[in-house]
C-alpha cells in the first residue's frame, strides 16, 4: 500500500507550486535539523538516567528481599 512513484511526483509538484523552488531545501534541510534533534534528545536523556541508576545483579542480592523469600518457603510446605 505504499507510495507510487507517479503519487510521488504529484505530491512534490504541489510542495513545488505551493512553496516554490526556493523554499523547499530550506524546509527540508529544516525538517532533517528537526528530527536530528529529536532522535538525539531521546539518546542523551537515555544515558545518564542509566548513569544515576545502580543496576541490581544477582551477585549481591539482586533486591530480592530474604525474608519474603523465607516466608513464602514456610508457607508452601
Amino acid at each position: 500500500m505504499g507510495l507510487k512513484p507517479m503519487e510521488i511526483v504529484l505530491i512534490m509538484g504541489v510542495l513545488l507550486l505551493l512553496f516554490g523552488g526556493s523554499r523547499l531545501p530550506q524546509l527540508g534541510s529544516s525538517l532533517g535539523s528537526a528530527i536530528r534533534n529529536f532522535k538525539r534528545s531521546f539518546s542523551t536523556e537515555d544515558a545518564p538516567a542509566d548513569e544515576k541508576k545502580p543496576v541490581a545483579t544477582l551477585a549481591n542480592g539482586g533486591g530480592v528481599d530474604k525474608d519474603v523469600s523465607a516466608r513464602s518457603t514456610t508457607q508452601q510446605s
